[in-house]
């Protein structure tokens, strides 16, 4: 359906937020359009970027593919949940650990791809521990881990644009005619269809040069969004420190929730943000870059941008907890995820602040959202068909082709799964990738620093930790069948996190096994730890 005669069905007054993001959206798909001027027509490129970004491309790409939703509507939701720690749970670990994990494995990595031509991760850990039957192993349980990833992004993106065009109290939706069986809210069918073409058309056209180009715009924006939200929200609260006053008179628990957040459940929350390190997405990015010196901009700014973004919507979750209505009334919401938009609506009541905040959102999203299309064709093109083919089956000019059919088809099969109606909250599910990710950090870690780490060993430790992953994840979802209530996503083991299971499973394994088995051949040990003289 054309989206022009969508729009002329509905008051002009009340289709401000929705021209905001159709003409944020164009934006992306011309910036697609003059990136893809630039692209090389080689898979090199299409795939890494020739190794060619710089260090402010290379800190913006890296940032918005590490930022989802989840850093604008999440965090102010857990805030008004569990108090202002949130931000030391979330924020700060992620801040200090992702740039370590940039400085000691991101470069090291990059020099390893830069040396050898690796473009994925099951291309390294092959050669490193000359096993083509660990990347075969790795493989598919890197997919698995990534899909319900790339379904938190579309999902949340096409949800973002269903509930701003749905009823409103009495109201019906923006389209009320056209679309009766959702009360006039655009479908999500629709939604997610539009969010996934506007990914594939600058991805398809540029790859990860598109990619990166379409980062740097998504990042500046929803860094933007979070300091106008603050700005405007504090302004209509009366300025900041107004705004604390009244949550330390009114709603003191909104600071500090006592029992909400544990010693052991903050320490075992380090484990995630190492997921980072295991993540194909970044893996990628940190290949495009065109030095060693282009990492030293993104190590030391990446903590600062993650306060830029966070600290705005942890602040505004926290002044959630004593705001009021017009009326006086206290402000309540029908789900925590509800806060960062209302406050923003009934506070601010603007229309053009509302389509921004939108953009920011899916600004957000869709920065995590073309990365994991891009990397999963990557993988699919370099680690199953070249591999099953034969390395020179295929034509500089057909590799390029074989990615960019790739792109088309993980972004329909993406579009579809979408659409099935899943037993759980998908957005919950995202904690278990990371936590599945960050669980095989030491794998990645020991590769890069530990010469005595064996084939036997790393296959031990994969194969053990993911089902341990897996097993646990199982046994969360049965107790989520019997109680729906169950905060998904938040099981705890001995109070700690399960990624402090899966992760020290890992280690354990890795340690014992390589220990026990052969050291690696002379050759290998060589190629990846060469003497410097």
């Amino acid at each position: 359906m054309n989206p022009l005669i969508l729009l002329a069905q509905a008051p002009a007054a009340d289709l401000t937020p929705l021209w905001v993001i159709v003409g944020y959206l164009a934006l992306l798909i011309c910036l697609g359009v003059f990136s893809a001027r630039f692209f090389r027509g080689t898979s090199a490129d299409f795939f890494v970027a020739s190794r060619s970004i710089g260090p402010f491309m290379l800190l913006m790409s890296i940032f918005g593919t590490t930022m989802t939703g989840f850093a604008l509507v999440g965090s102010s939701a857990e805030t008004y949940e569990s108090g202002i720690g949130v931000y030391g749970l979330m924020a700060s670990w992620s801040g200090l650990i992702h740039s370590a994990c940039f400085f000691l494995v991101g470069i090291k990595l990059w020099a390893f791809g830069k040396k050898y031509g690796y473009v994925t991760q099951c291309q390294y850990f092959t050669a490193r521990f000359d096993s083509p039957g660990l990347g075969y192993m790795l493989f598919p349980i890197l997919v698995v881990l990534i899909i319900p990833y790339l379904l938190v992004g579309l999902i949340a993106s096409g949800s973002a644009i269903t509930g701003l065009t749905g009823p409103v109290g009495p109201n019906d939706g923006y389209f009320p005619q056209t679309f009766a069986a959702t009360d006039g809210a655009i479908p999500k069918y629709l939604s997610h269809a539009v969010i996934a073409a506007v990914v594939l058309v600058y991805v398809f056209l540029g790859g990860v040069r598109s990619t990166a180009w379409a980062n740097t715009f998504q990042t500046i924006v929803f860094m933007a969004t979070g300091v106008i939200t603050i700005t405007l929200v504090a302004k209509a609260l009366g300025g900041p420190v107004e705004a604390t006053k009244a949550v330390l008179e009114k709603a003191p628990e909104g600071l500090a929730r006592e029992g909400k957040i544990s010693h052991l459940k903050f320490l075992s929350y380090a484990f995630i943000p190492l997921s980072v390190g295991m993540f194909p997405h970044l893996f990628q990015h940190w290949l495009t870059a065109k030095s060693a010196k282009s990492f030293r901009l993104s190590v030391v700014a990446h903590p600062v941008f993650i306060m830029i973004v966070w600290v705005p919507c942890v602040m505004i979750g926290v002044w959630a907890t004593a705001a009021t209505m017009p009326n006086g009334a206290p402000m309540t919401f029908a789900n925590a995820n509800q806060v960062l938009p209302k406050m923003v609506n009934v506070l601010v009541h603007s229309p053009w602040i509302t389509g921004i905040l939108m953009a920011g959102i899916l600004a957000a999203i869709m920065s995590s959202l073309d990365s994991q299309f891009m990397c999963l064709s990557t993988m699919f093109t370099n680690d199953v068909v070249v591999r099953a083919a034969g390395e020179n089956r295929f034509s500089d000019r057909q590799l390029l082709w074989l990615g960019r059919g790739f792109v088309i088809f993980i972004v329909g099969l993406t579009y579809a799964l979408s659409l099935i109606k899943l037993p759980v909250n998908v957005f919950d599910l995202g904690v278990w990738c990371f936590s599945g990710f960050g669980g095989l950090f030491p794998l990645v870690f020991a590769a890069v620093y530990w010469k005595r780490a064996t084939k036997a060993g790393v296959i031990t430790s994969l194969l053990l930790s993911a089902s341990v992953w897996g097993g646990l994840l199982y046994y969360d979802l049965q107790i989520y069948k019997k109680d729906t209530s169950h905060p998904h996503g938040d099981m705890l083991i001995g109070g700690m996190m399960p990624v402090a299971v899966i992760f020290a499973t890992c280690v354990v394994t890795l340690v014992v096994v390589s220990l026990a088995s052969q050291p690696p051949q002379r050759a290998t040990i060589d190629k990846f730890f060469p003497e410097k003289r």
